[in-house]
């Protein structure tokens, strides 16, 4: 296989530009072939004298695309170096971006072709842009090139650093929409990132607040499906949906309000409510892929959960018996379960058959539960000073009393 060999004597551009329309034209003859390079060569290196850097990179990218095919991957990675390094070139922003978004449409074209090494010439084109607008529409090429390519692996370890690059690029809602959604997308279908791919479709939905009804009408299908992957999701007990604009306008939407229904029953009521909606609605749920077992039993942990964040902190076995609908000897298999599930802290009194809640996990966390947290923390101030002011007087009367002692005995 024939390789790019660098040299002192020519332009990177122009061997990159002669080695890739030598294998294009390689089937037409010599003499053709010589007056197809020979030309392309000249044309390159009329564009390289006028700076042109963008004619450049496009005659480059016909070129390599027509090879693409032909040539190793490493000599495919040696070419788009070349080509993705003349972004430096430019002096002009609004060219270095035009010049990054050919090169990015280019190299997503074929997702399936040698997805992989699509995705690193997109990162390296990436490293060697200024422009954050710039980096962000790479970015978002990479991404769709990770949907269709199936490489997701490649990208998941950018995820985490995604605060870190929308600081950098500074993009208004819009694009962040877009790419909270791409990436919650991605998330999806990958086994082991359903929470994540959660978490990024709440910031997705958490973009909308004060649009007009048109606009948000854009996210109901979503809101739908955050709500749906929220009560499927075995291992989730908290979400901040129930709130948010986006989701709160499928109450009185006529085709998604007994959604907004389930959630709100999953979130603010308990098992007996549930049940009663399910006997109503048991085709919408099914519908949606929802298992009745699996709601039951997630329903029941979150009832139980809902019975230590109310009262004094103890909860009778008899009370969770009846609100969990279960036999006398399952109350304490399901006290562990909740504990297991990190739901609860709490013992078990078997003596007296109660359970002692030292800590539950609130469902949701809005205005009520900060004006709860607060009198908690003002109870405990209260209790602090209380304790700290009795500590005082007891040792200014310990003081006295010593000081009356040290008198008798001089007299």
């Amino acid at each position: 296989m024939t390789s790019i060999v660098p040299t002192s004597e020519e332009d990177p551009s122009i061997s990159v530009v002669r080695f890739t329309s030598e294998l294009a034209w390689d089937d037409a003859g010599p003499e053709v072939v010589e007056s197809q390079v020979d030309g392309l060569c000249m044309e390159a290196q009329e564009f390289i004298v006028k700076g042109r850097w963008l004619d450049l990179v496009s005659l480059m990218l016909t070129s390599a695309d027509l090879v693409f095919s032909k040539v190793s991957e490493k000599d495919l990675e040696c070419i788009y170096t070349v080509i993705c390094s003349l972004v430096s070139k430019s002096e002009s922003p609004s060219e270095a971006l035009e010049m990054a978004k050919l090169i990015a449409t280019n190299v997503s074209q074929q997702p399936n072709d040698k997805p992989a090494l699509r995705l690193k010439i997109l990162f390296n084109l990436y490293n060697l842009l200024e422009n954050p607008f710039s980096r962000f529409f790479v970015y978002m090429k990479a991404l769709d090139l990770v949907v269709n390519g199936k490489v997701v692996e490649h990208i998941i370890p950018s995820f985490k650093k995604i605060d870190n690059f929308l600081k950098e690029w500074n993009i208004d809602t819009l694009h962040q929409r877009q790419l909270f959604l791409a990436i919650a997308n991605i998330l999806k279908d990958n086994k082991g990132s359903l929470k994540d791919s959660f978490n990024f479709l709440t910031k997705y939905l958490d973009t909308f607040s004060c649009e007009d009804s048109y606009v948000m009408s854009e996210a109901k299908e979503e809101a739908v499906r955050a709500i749906v992957e929220f009560v499927k999701a075995p291992g989730m007990f908290q979400c901040k949906l129930l709130d948010m604009p986006a989701v709160v306008q499928l109450e009185k939407d006529g085709k998604y309000a007994l959604v907004y229904q389930l959630l709100k029953i999953f979130l603010t009521q308990r098992l007996d409510a549930y049940l009663d909606f399910q006997a109503a609605n048991s085709t919408l749920l099914k519908s949606y892929g929802l298992v009745h077992e699996d709601c039951i039993t997630k329903m029941r942990l979150m009832s139980l959960a809902d019975l230590g964040s109310n009262g004094s902190g103890e909860i009778s076995y008899a009370l969770i018996k009846d609100t969990l609908r279960i036999a006398d000897e399952e109350v304490e298999l399901w006290v562990v379960k909740a504990i297991s599930v990190k739901l609860l802290d709490c013992k078990m009194d078997q003596m007296n058959e109660t359970v002692i809640v030292s800590r539950c996990t609130e469902r949701m966390f809005g205005m009520h539960q900060w004006e709860a947290l607060r009198s908690k923390l003002a109870a405990w101030r209260g209790n602090v000073a209380s304790v700290m002011s009795t500590i005082q007087s007891n040792k200014a009367a310990e003081d006295g009393s010593q000081a009356t002692h040290g008198l008798t005995i001089r007299q």
